[in-house]
């Protein structure tokens, strides 16, 4: 039923219907639910393996903690080909457009050429990027080998990416969720198979998560490809030089701001990687409890850029300015429960990831301190989904180059001194409030801009 109504509120949207107040809410909650549950899902997995692997003891944390960083910037490179392609997608049809189908074939096409090239890449620099990151002798062997699997896993994880956001593009973010869901129960099968069965300790937890991204990857993007109605289709992929370049205009900032990112984190380990292996290992079974608090953020920033986007293709500049505030309303208001709850439940977290006290301790401390952000970064990542659906991802770049290098990283380096692991994430809560602001006066701009030139037009 929900599906349904989901696709006959994105029709009326596209027709250029009417849509009340409560009906644009309807409609921003039908979309960010099932995304809100895959976000749920994904969370679950990433506490699962840590979970699987805390209970290996404190260095096999560690090991993965080491280089978690280093998989989410190689992820998070490689996306712009996603969103380049799939912001087109989502305008075209918003614009009743048949040229949807081509731009999902190029996508599918690019994201595959770039998954193996730089999971080639990946697998032979994880020797290496353990010892760069400052690991300590005892755990680089794990280090590398769950690295290596990663990468050589890669294309499968794009792919993964790229069907959900073509899904998600046409309106579709129930089946997605489904199958996230579906790919958590597959992940805790196979870890369970390789770490404890097979014996293969923090690899297995590596290829059990490789595992069920292959599974889900594969049948999402039969989805895509054969069955739903905006994207299925024998049609074979006509590149063009406006498709290119708008993927381009689109994919390579978004790249960019993953790269600024993923490289921020990277550093900030190797601020935290000289305080010992309690430390990185606190810091990484943090980072995956918090992670809990970002569904709400991102459930919405998905259906930011699927509204937002068909809007942009439809013409409707006013609809597109309500539904902008008030998904960033409701984004921002869930992201502050999900920061009280967090506050509250931290001890418990805590426990189910890590047997050894002294981690538990200091991750309980660090991630009370991280829910006081919560609000601001959910304002950040909704933000980031309404200028992506309007095809904007230069301005997400430069603010989180802002952010993040010119506030986190310096000040992480400076508090983590005298404080320890507990001054790092001190640096992080300011600058998470500092980004919130800072993307929240960039939306004021974008739809000011956007009310002066329908003006004009008039």
């Amino acid at each position: 039923m929900k599906n349904t109504n989901t696709a006959s509120l994105l029709a009326d949207l596209r027709e250029g219907r009417n849509l009340s107040t409560q009906v644009q809410s309807q409609l921003i909650l039908l979309l960010s639910g099932p995304a809100i549950l895959a976000q749920l899902s994904v969370t679950i997995m990433q506490l699962i393996d840590a979970g699987m692997a805390g209970s290996l003891g404190a260095d096999a944390a560690a090991s993965i903690g080491l280089v978690s960083s280093s998989t989410w910037l190689i992820h998070g490179s490689c996306t712009g080909a996603v969103y380049g392609f799939s912001v087109q997608c989502a305008q075209a049809i918003g614009a009743k457009d048949k040229n949807a189908v081509c731009l999902s074939r190029q996508g599918l096409y690019l994201v595959l050429a770039i998954g193996l090239l730089i999971g080639l890449l990946g697998i032979l620099l994880s020797p290496y990027i353990p010892v760069w990151l400052g690991g300590e002798s005892s755990i680089l062997s794990d280090s590398t080998k769950y690295l290596a699997v990663f990468c050589l896993s890669l294309p499968f994880v794009l792919l993964n990416s790229w069907a959900v956001q073509m899904l998600q593009s046409a309106g579709n973010t129930r089946l997605p969720s489904l199958i996230q869901i579906v790919m958590c129960f597959l992940d805790v099968l196979f870890n369970y198979l390789f770490i404890f069965i097979m014996d293969l300790g923090v690899m297995g937890a590596a290829l059990g998560t490789c595992l069920a991204e292959v599974c889900s990857s594969l049948f999402l993007s039969y989805h895509v490809l054969f069955k739903d109605p905006f994207l299925k289709g024998s049609l074979k992929p006509h590149y063009t030089r406006t498709s290119i370049r708008r993927a381009w205009q689109i994919g390579l900032p978004a790249s960019i701001e993953q790269i600024i990112t993923g490289s921020s984190y990277v550093m900030f380990t190797r601020i935290v990687s000289s305080l010992g292996s309690i430390s990185i290992a606190a810091n990484s079974f943090a980072i995956t409890a918090e992670s809990l608090c970002y569904m709400p953020g991102y459930g919405c920033a998905a259906a930011a850029s699927v509204i937002i986007g068909q809007c942009s293709g439809a013409g409707r500049i006013d609809l597109q300015k309500q539904m902008a505030w008030r998904i960033c309303r409701i984004g921002v208001f869930m992201m502050t429960l999900s920061g009280v709850a967090m506050f509250i439940l931290a001890p418990y977290l805590m426990g189910m990831l890590t047997p050894v006290p002294e981690i538990a301790q200091l991750g309980i401390q660090v991630l009370r301190i991280e829910a006081f952000a919560e609000p601001m970064y959910g304002a950040s990542i909704v933000i980031t989904g309404i200028l992506r659906g309007k095809g904007d991802t230069f301005w997400p770049a430069i603010l989180n180059l802002l952010s993040i290098w010119c506030v986190r990283i310096p000040l992480a380096a400076l508090l983590s001194v005298p404080l320890g692991l507990f001054g790092a994430w001190i640096a992080m809560n300011i600058e998470l409030n500092f980004r919130g602001l800072i993307f929240l006066i960039r939306l004021k701009k974008t739809f000011s801009k956007d009310s002066g030139m329908k003006t004009n037009t008039m």
